[in-house]
């Protein structure tokens, strides 16, 4: 008699669902039918041991109570905790997962609170008015709160039957759809990190720990869940994760982590162009700029994104290629830890610089261009050959090809042209990198990067005599492109020839008269 009055209450209270109120009254009347409701916390017994256990699956599993960590609440964003207890209070599991958890852990400020949960992306999405469904590889909900986004995602599962519709892999075994839901055991399992393995449990505020995590968050060491070859083949992006992370979190990578990246490094070539460019954002605008060039550097993931820089790199270690992208490494770290604004235009621009200047002098030798029409000609050549590995967008890579003909412009400028071409909206990036430029090269640049200095940061009156001054200058229009004399025929007799008279209307040689056309 009771299972046939709860499933007729279940029926009802499904129609009626989509309103709040109703929600709420039918999941307290649900709990009071059920034998044991779904969240109910662990008893203190559950959770009193903090060491190791062995999980459903191969990871240990450490449940560390609340009384044993450092994590609180107020630590933990107002919408974040909204997900969690919503989640939680309609008979789901809830918790804060991965980076979070972790950075929480080690004290420092999160930059986004990711949460999992057993409820699908639908059900999520009935929850939550505010939320959308994305993603293709791994479908995940996002719930908008203005501009902060809480990502739930579903827990993952094991692979089984082949179906092309919830998991897909190509030939490398590089995973390109990626719909498998299990339990949460089984999320840990596909997680990248062990650091990352750590889930906050919003019903009893414990921490589940799963292949030592805490261990290795104490250690210090980043350690890839399950075997790192095939781990990465299944995401090669996790090559720059470890990278970023070992910097980030002043970790270093373990042994047997390590050992197949410099080996696999090239398949960072077969990832999309456009998820590249997130990735490098994160690697070099966070800080750690230099410290990740040179562990990437280390372990050859350099050259998959940036081929032709590390052309040049290759054929000179030491020479001023290599000394440019220390410096916009340097600079760009200085910029984040000052708190002052860093763009993708200017770091490409700085970055591809003598790329750019390599493609001008080959097109000037094939083609018998100027070099300064050269130029024009190899800032679309190399741009899009840096767009097939990273997707630049045309909000960044136009402008950076305005700081490359500012470059060309300065030379030509030094005198009262300089204070129109300081009108230029791109003006300050560009002299950003002729200083850079100064500073690598010495010689000429050196010298108009002193000039371009001293002219900027002098007050009006000062620039005025400044400016006088570099007219007055002898090597002003050094640059300037010298027009060749064609040189003239010998007369039939073999004799030199003589020079035409200067006067108007005076027959060539041909017989022709010179006619003026009108203007």
């Amino acid at each position: 008699m009771v299972y046939d009055s709860r499933q007729i209450f279940n029926q009802i209270t499904d129609h009626i669902s989509r309103c709040p109120i109703f929600r709420r009254i039918s999941q307290f009347c649900k709990q009071l039918f059920e034998d044991a409701p779904k969240t109910t916390a662990p008893t203190p017994a559950q959770i009193e041991p903090t060491t190791p256990e062995q999980s459903s699956g191969a990871l240990s599993l450490e449940l560390v109570p609340r009384d044993a960590h450092t994590i609180s609440r107020k630590q933990i964003s107002e919408n974040a905790l909204k997900v969690l207890y919503r989640l939680n209070k309609s008979g789901f599991k809830a918790y804060l997962v991965g980076g979070g958890v972790r950075d929480l852990l080690l004290g420092i400020e999160p930059k986004d609170f990711d949460v999992v949960t057993n409820a699908t992306p639908e059900e999520i999405k009935k929850l939550f008015r505010n939320c959308r469904v994305v993603g293709r590889r791994f479908r995940l909900a996002h719930i908008v709160f203005g501009r902060d986004v809480i990502e739930v995602a579903t827990f993952r599962g094991h692979h089984g039957e082949s179906n092309e519709k919830v998991s897909k892999a190509n030939a490398e075994g590089r995973l390109l759809r990626d719909n498998v839901y299990g339990e949460i055991d089984e999320d840990a399992e596909r997680r990248d990190f062990t650091v990352n393995a750590l889930y906050y449990d919003i019903s009893d505020y414990s921490i589940r720990s799963y292949g030592g995590g805490m261990a290795d968050l104490k250690a210090g060491t980043l350690r890839l869940i399950g075997d790192p070859e095939t781990r990465y083949r299944e995401d090669p992006v996790r090559m720059l994760r470890a990278v970023r992370f070992a910097t980030k979190l002043n970790m270093g990578i373990e042994t047997v982590t390590a050992a197949p990246i410099k080996q696999l490094a090239p398949l960072l070539k077969d990832i999309p162009a456009a998820r590249m460019y997130e990735e490098v954002l994160k690697l070099f605008f966070a800080g750690k700029a230099l410290a990740n060039f040179e562990l990437m550097q280390e372990y050859k993931l350099f050259a998959p994104l940036f081929p032709q820089v590390a052309a040049l790199l290759k054929d000179d270690p030491k020479g001023t290629t290599m000394k440019m992208v220390q410096a916009i490494m340097k600079s760009t770290d200085q910029r984040v830890n000052e708190d002052k604004p860093v763009t993708p235009s200017f770091f490409y621009a700085a970055l591809l610089w003598y790329p750019l200047r390599q493609r001008a002098e080959d097109i000037a030798v094939e083609s018998g261009l100027t070099l300064y029409d050269a130029f024009f000609a190899a800032m679309g050549d190399v741009m899009e050959q840096q767009c097939q590995t990273i997707s630049i967008p045309r909000r960044f890579s136009t402008p950076a090809k305005d700081i490359w003909q500012l470059q060309l412009r300065f030379d030509r400028s030094q005198g009262t042209r300089a204070f129109k071409l300081m009108e230029h909206p791109k003006f300050r990036a560009a002299y950003d990198l002729l200083l850079l430029r100064g500073e690598v090269e010495a010689g000429n640049v050196a010298k108009s990067a002193a000039w371009w200095q001293q002219f900027v940061e002098a007050d009006e009156t000062e620039r005025l005599a400044i400016a006088r001054s570099g007219s007055k200058s002898p090597n002003r229009n050094r640059n300037a492109t010298q027009r060749r004399r064609r040189p003239r025929a010998p007369n039939a007799d073999g004799s030199a020839p003589t020079s035409a008279p200067k006067a108007s209307g005076t027959p060539k040689a041909s017989g022709t008269p010179k006619v003026k056309t009108a203007e």
